[in-house]
């Protein structure tokens, strides 16, 4: 009973804070527009980025990264409160995980938006962030040196979440000392977050296939 609680509470906190998109609320209060008629109409930090200017940028990422943060640290909380974590050491890694999916999945399907959202990249990182910041220090450097050899925003996104299952299996199990069962356990949780940022990606990839994908540059970038 108490596993399933923690499960719930987990999946609607992650859910329903998931689908606070600031990229939407920021760009609204800052400019009266909506983030979702301008540019590639994605509700995201890049769009925003390029749409609105810096100023709106920093805020949508402070609020994307914070959600997924409180999402993940209220779910652990909750669960610790219950005992409801795994032995030994009433470990809450596991529902972490399954808060961090479901905030991807209200930021991508946000139930205040008519469903229409971002892609899930800031707050998938920052889930990570809550549940192991060496996992998601590891996909941040993978990020920097393919944002840096490549110019594309896109790429570096699936490249570095495409290594998050193998990295959050390493880290747990080599790094944290954990038991490779354990540390499986994680990866296969960290499977679905993994899958559904990339799956977000698919009109990216199509582009990235084409040629016809924007390159990322400060210099094009208006201050606002």
């Amino acid at each position: 009973m108490k596993l399933f609680l923690s499960i719930i509470a987990a999946a609607c906190l992650g859910y329903f804070l998931g689908s606070l998109n600031f990229s939407i609320i920021v760009v609204r209060m800052m400019t009266g527009r909506d983030i979702r008629d301008m540019g590639s109409k994605n509700a995201g930090l890049t769009n925003t980025l390029r749409c609105a200017g810096k100023s709106c940028a920093l805020f949508t990422l402070l609020g994307d990264l914070f959600k997924g943060i409180i999402a993940v640290a209220l779910a652990r909380g909750f669960c610790h409160l219950l005992h409801a974590g795994m032995m030994p050491g009433n470990d809450t890694h596991y529902i972490g995980y399954i808060a961090g999916f479901f905030a991807i999945l209200g930021h991508v399907f946000p139930i205040y938006y008519s469903f229409k959202g971002g892609k899930g990249v800031l707050v998938g990182a920052a889930s990570f962030l809550a549940v192991d910041y060496k996992v998601f220090l590891a996909l941040l450097a993978i990020f920097v040196v393919m944002l840096a050899l490549s110019k594309y925003v896109s790429l570096a996104s699936i490249i570095s979440t495409a290594y998050c299952p193998l990295a959050t299996l390493l880290m747990s199990w080599l790094i944290d000392g954990f038991s490779f069962g354990r540390s499986f356990l994680y990866m296969v949780l960290s499977l679905p977050m993994a899958a559904m940022v990339i799956w977000m990606h698919r009109s990216n990839i199509e582009r990235l296939i084409d040629g016809n994908e924007n390159k990322f540059s400060f210099n094009t970038i208006n201050i606002n």
